[in-house]
């Protein structure tokens, strides 16, 4: 019995180097998500540890209509990066406003919610340590919105003039990558401030 062999084709596996732009947005990312887990973590340590009120029981009540408009915009701005992405760019536009209408809307939310807080329920970030910590993991996240949403005025600045093209894709889908960053950190934020805290 003969056995017969064939030679094997030479297989070239190309291998490309992943996007800088791509990597580095991890790298932020991760470097991020711990610094957000030390927040977390002093939060859930100090909950109920307050000498005086007010308490969060007492003070806070969830947020569910501006939470669903930041976990919409997600939505919005995987619309809108893919749009780019095969160059409809008058669609990119109307997604990325979108996503920008509904952070800013957030955000008005978290404002609207700490001027009650302040001026009303007396609690400042020196009231006590709910106070402290509260402020401070949900201020660390509303300082992310907002550098999302300046970031995301400048692209939809350069789509308004026309300097948006499909070849910008990239970019755009690594800004989106920090946008759905945030919004997973408010996933985490809320069940810990709203739901487990209180």
């Amino acid at each position: 019995m003969s056995t017969t062999s064939f030679p094997l084709a030479p297989t070239e596996l190309e291998w490309k180097l992943p996007p800088r732009g791509r990597i580095a947005m991890f790298a932020l990312i991760a470097a991020e998500a711990a610094i957000f887990t030390i927040f977390v973590v002093a939060y859930l340590f100090y909950i109920g540890k307050s000498l005086s009120g007010p308490m969060p029981s007492e003070v806070l009540s969830p947020p569910f209509l501006y939470t669903v408009c930041l976990l919409s915009s997600s939505l919005t701005i995987h619309f809108a990066a893919r749009s780019l992405r095969v160059g409809n760019v008058r669609s990119f536009g109307a997604w990325w406003l979108s996503t920008i209408s509904l952070g800013a809307i957030f955000l008005y939310g978290t404002a609207s919610e700490w001027h009650r807080l302040i001026y009303k329920d007396g609690l400042t970030i020196t009231t006590n340590l709910f106070g402290t910590t509260y402020y401070s993991l949900v201020g660390l996240h509303g300082f992310h919105v907002v550098v999302g949403l300046l970031a995301m005025t400048t692209v939809m600045v350069f789509t308004i003039v026309g300097a948006m093209k499909q070849e910008h894709a990239e970019r755009i889908d690594v800004l989106s990558l920090y946008w759905h960053f945030v919004d997973g950190v408010w996933i985490v934020v809320f069940t810990i401030v709203y739901v487990i805290g209180r």
